[in-house]
């Protein structure tokens, strides 16, 4: 773990040096005074339209699919993302986590789909509430102590984790993921 916090830290210096070394302020329209916080936020919508679009582009009968019993199905992956958000998410507000076990809960294509929105809309909280100043108060993550932006940045990375999973099940049943899809960009 000690590992991949030093490596999301050289990732978050590497992304902040390139935008200062910018003689133009970003094209984005970013804040010039929070620029960490900034390209988190803009990985993260990312995340988030990639997500949304495989929630929806998967058809219903589909969301049981697994390519073996050894691994989550196509709507137990969308589910353990969306509790993963609230519970990252959650932390990052300091709030009690709204919405536990959406993965056992939740089985339906209608019920994935609304609770991979309503994570991301609480997510959306925690990314525009943060600043570069914020970002840096600690918070314990799976037992481990890191900045608020940190927790953030790994709540990026879980996400497009699964996505992968998500693209590879999409894939297998011949339909071209929200990344890949020219029309939905």
């Amino acid at each position: 773990m000690r590992e991949l916090l030093i490596t999301l830290l050289i990732c978050l210096v590497a992304s902040a040096s390139a935008t200062f070394g910018q003689e133009h302020p970003p094209a984005s329209g970013a804040p010039q005074d929070n620029p960490l916080s900034a390209h988190n936020r803009m990985v993260y919508e990312y995340v988030k339209r990639n997500l949304l679009g495989s929630a929806e582009k998967m058809p219903e009968e589909d969301y049981s699919f697994k390519p073996t019993d050894a691994v989550r199905s196509y709507g137990q992956i969308l589910g353990h993302v969306a509790d993963a958000q609230y519970a990252v998410c959650s932390i990052v507000l300091g709030e009690q986590n709204p919405a536990p076990s959406i993965e056992k809960s939740k089985t339906t294509k209608a019920e994935l789909v609304a609770a991979i929105k309503d994570s991301c809309t609480y997510c959306d909280k925690a990314y525009a509430g943060m600043t570069d100043v914020s970002g840096v108060e600690m918070v314990t993550l799976l037992g481990h102590k890191m900045p608020k932006l940190g927790a953030l940045n790994m709540n990026n990375i879980h996400a497009m984790e699964h996505y992968g999973n998500l693209v590879t099940y999409m894939r297998m049943k011949n339909i071209v993921p929200p990344s890949s899809d020219r029309g939905s960009r």
